[in-house]
């Protein structure tokens, strides 16, 4: 057996620590967003929350993924980030609806490029053979932040204002930023910036190869868009008081079950973790649906972050594994089009079907869950991948 060098570097761990705080940050106002969006008069437009900022993220993607195959991952990552920061101080002052909604078109440039980066950065450092266990621990540390920060902003909402967690959540981007800046740049060919890195011709949008994990993500998200939309009203219709628990929950039961998962794809493919994935995410959907108590919620969401922890390192690393070097943050770049795509739509028709009614809860859990049924298919019909990833090692 070959030796396989160890890809424990203080790079990586500087990476990961920075993933942590800036997923930390944008995702510390979510709890509080749609009874913020609420009391500016806004409450029909829910489901635009989390769609403005997805679409905003996708549209950034095909850019993102060029500019990291050219200038470099660590500029990609940087803008990312200061989006964040710019953003968050911004909240305080535009103070009405359609302001409101800029902001969240303007945040999802952040998730547009620091995650484009930070992935290719990963795959750039890390060998092949322990590429999914390396996935699962960066990944590990944005569900760290991904707990923390709903769980933290909620309580700051309790005791402070909504506008003392849009300045937390800044702040803590700058944190980030300073870890970023003390990264060694990864890629060997670099560009220039230039504005006609800005022209994208319809090759750059989409890399073709890495098209059936992207599409199956899209179906798997879409029920995550959901409960971005509509936990938050839910909790509060079972008497949730912290609407960011359920989000801390189905966080805190992903991170152990990312390292499993994507070890075990290392070493029997990344299909036969995906199978398993999407059949948590019906399950989740299902108990969430018929959920009529706070501890039965609770207990979809550990079903649910089980699902998320399982498909999201797993299948940056079968993208990663299907894309050409050259192109890899191209094939990154699609994989998060299909993701925040998924993302949008789930929390458009969810928000849709909702129409503020506590009747339809039920029929937005089941719809989410038939998604996820689909993805199950797709997956049922493809060949397992074991030889291919064994042949690699």
């Amino acid at each position: 057996m070959r030796f396989v060098p160890s890809f424990f570097t203080l790079d990586f761990f500087l990476l990961c620590t920075s993933s942590f705080l800036f997923f930390s940050s944008f995702n510390m106002i979510i709890p509080e967003l749609p009874a913020y969006l609420s009391s500016l008069g806004g409450e029909d437009y829910k489901g635009l929350i989390i769609a403005l900022f997805t679409l905003s993220a996708g549209l950034s993607r095909p850019f993102s993924g060029k500019l990291a195959d050219k200038i470099g991952r660590i500029p990609v990552m940087m803008f990312g980030t200061i989006v964040c920061f710019v953003v968050g101080l911004l909240y305080p002052i535009l103070t009405f609806v359609s302001g409101f909604l800029f902001l969240r078109f303007a945040h999802g440039f952040s998730t547009g490029f620091t995650p484009t980066g930070a992935s290719a950065y990963v795959a750039d450092i890390v060998p092949f053979q322990k590429r999914g266990e390396a996935m699962g621990i960066q990944s590990l540390f944005g569900s760290l932040g991904m707990a923390a920060g709903p769980a933290v902003g909620g309580w700051i909402a309790s005791i402070w204002s909504i506008n003392t967690v849009f300045y937390c959540a800044a702040f803590t981007a700058i944190f980030s930023i300073l870890i970023l800046l003390r990264l060694k740049e990864t890629l060997k060919e670099k560009e220039p910036l230039s504005l006609s890195l800005f022209k994208l011709n319809r090759h750059e949008i989409i890399e073709k190869r890495v098209l059936l994990p992207s599409i199956i993500l899209f179906l798997s998200v879409f029920s995550f868009g959901v409960v971005l939309t509509i936990i938050p009203d839910f909790s509060e219709y079972l008497g949730i008081k912290n609407k960011g628990l359920f989000f801390a929950v189905f966080t805190i039961s992903s991170l152990g079950i990312r390292l499993i998962a994507g070890k075990t794809s290392d070493r029997y493919g990344r299909v036969i973790v995906l199978r398993v994935a999407v059949i948590f995410m019906m399950l989740a959907m299902v108990v969430i649906a018929f959920a009529e108590t706070k501890f039965v919620l609770l207990s979809s969401g550990v079903l649910f972050g089980a699902a998320v922890g399982m498909y999201s390192p797993t299948t940056t690393a079968w993208v990663v594994d299907l894309s050409l070097d050259k192109f890899r943050g191209r094939a990154l770049a699609t994989m998060y089009i299909f993701l925040e795509s998924g993302i949008g739509v789930g929390a458009v028709i969810s928000g849709w079907l909702y129409a503020n009614n506590p009747e339809n809860f039920r029929l937005v859990f089941l719809t989410s869950g038939g998604m996820a049924f689909l993805a199950f298919l797709i997956l049922f019909f493809i060949k397992r991948d074991r030889k291919t990833y064994m042949s690699h090692q």
